[in-house]
């Protein structure tokens, strides 16, 4: 203020009139947490100790219904092809129907979840598969025989997608450990379709329609800890309530998602041949369908105890790419071992691609690894997984012509050892320690 100013005075307050500065009556200081908002640095509760139960529950049965819709056809796609009066180049399409479904209605999990929240999309998922495995036996002819496939494998598709986002958003802290838990149970159901879809089948009077359709039963159980969470439109996102959104995540210009969604499809068109023709490789060398179905069932139960303890060593390694070469060596060498002698070796190249399909749990635990927030994992997911299924379509389908064409499993079994090539390659790059945000 300069020496010539005159200092201007503020009228004083009426009485009872607040100073300048002082809040209102019942106004709470600034500062000062609104009514009923948790105070800065009070931890804000989570959910009781018996939700989380049930959604662990959830997430096992649903788990265990992701695959017998697949690995049950394998033991019995002999009599399935002669019942439908299939060629061996149709039955090639058949084994490519379920990464084809994966891929196509992985796209619509994100939509779907935000709108009807990631439970109850993942509860009528299980209906889906509950359906389309009691209908696809009995609608007839081929046509209705994939169109209730397909149904089935629609649910499979969104849960497959879904299971990631339902475990950040309800586990944030022990992504690892329930990756485990599912995959471990995944493992486990696609083994106990294998193993027990012939004498199921047998039991029951040898249909191979009634063995089929039993598995239903297991998917309909399935629905049932989901039902209490079909009004939770919780944000499938994984971020918490009132939280800014995040910036949009531009997924293509991501070269880890991009090798994740190759590792993921090269890893999957491995291990849907494996599911789908298999079986059919040991009958060929003289092992019974019975035997077929049990060596299946081996390779597939690796995936029980390795599925749980990759996906901790794999949180525990700065990168994955180690465990990418260990799994695509067991697979080279299973390959060359069902080449040179299916039948005197065939229990050790069923534990051997039992291990190189453990690809699928280390892929599923890279996707929540190489993203920092419940978005991302969303984005990352969908897009790894659909794109990945996508590219696996051709696989099961070229086996299939060739093993038709060569009349022999040379040429099939020399196509899926150089498919683990690439696969290896893929594997390293998205094992590398990155986070997609700080590439789109």
């Amino acid at each position: 203020m300069r020496h010539d100013e005159t200092p201007t005075l503020s009228p004083p307050p009426a009485p009872g009139t607040p100073a300048p500065g002082t809040p209102a009556p019942g106004t709470p200081a600034p500062g000062t947490p609104a009514p009923g908002t948790p105070a800065p640095g009070t931890p804000v509760p989570g959910p009781s100790p018996w939700v989380l139960r049930i959604v662990t529950l959830g997430l096992v049965l649903a788990a265990l219904n992701l695959r017998p819709a697949i690995t049950s056809l394998g033991p019995l796609l002999e009599e399935v092809r002669d019942g439908l009066h299939m060629s061996g180049s149709v039955a090639g399409v058949l084994t490519s129907v379920p990464p084809l479904c994966f891929a196509v209605f992985g796209f619509m999990a994100p939509r779907l979840a935000r709108r009807f929240g990631p439970s109850a999309v993942v509860c009528a998922g299980m209906v889906a598969i509950a359906a389309g495995l009691l209908l696809r036996p009995f609608v007839g002819g081929t046509a209705g025989f994939l169109a209730a496939s397909a149904l089935a494998l629609m649910g499979i598709a969104v849960s497959n997608v879904l299971m990631p986002v339902i475990v950040k958003r309800w586990f944030p802290d022990r992504v690892g450990t329930v990756t485990g838990l599912y995959s471990m149970a995944l493992a486990l159901g696609t083994a106990l379709a294998a193993a027990l879809t012939v004498p199921l089948t047998d039991a029951m009077g040898g249909s191979w329609k009634t063995g089929l359709a039993v598995w239903a039963a297991l998917a309909a159980v399935a629905v049932l800890p989901w039902l209490p969470f079909l009004k939770d439109r919780g944000d499938a996102s994984g971020r918490a309530a009132g939280a800014p959104a995040p910036r949009a995540l531009r997924i293509t210009r991501s070269r880890t998602s991009w090798a994740l969604a190759c590792f993921f499809g090269l890893q999957a068109t491995a291990a849907y041949i494996t599911m789908g023709w298999m079986p059919q490789i040991f009958r060929d060398a003289g092992i019974s369908a019975g035997t077929a179905g049990v060596l299946l069932a081996v390779t597939m139960a690796m995936g029980v105890p390795l599925a749980f303890v990759i996906p901790r060593v794999a949180t525990r390694l700065r990168t994955q790419g180690p465990i990418v070469l260990v799994l695509s060596g067991c697979g080279l060498v299973g390959y060359a071992g069902l080449y040179l002698a299916p039948a005197g070796g065939a229990w050790l190249w069923a534990l051997l691609l039992g291990i190189a399909n453990c690809a699928f749990p280390l892929a599923l635990t890279m996707i929540g690894m190489r993203s920092r927030s419940g978005a991302g994992v969303v984005r990352l997911s969908a897009f790894a997984q659909s794109t990945g299924y996508l590219l696996s379509i051709p696989g099961p389908l070229l086996v299939g012509v060739l093993y038709q064409h060569s009349g022999g499993w040379g040429l099939p079994l020399a196509l899926m050892a150089a498919l683990l090539v690439p696969q290896t390659v893929a594997g390293v790059l998205a094992g590398k320690d990155r986070k997609i945000e700080d590439e789109c």
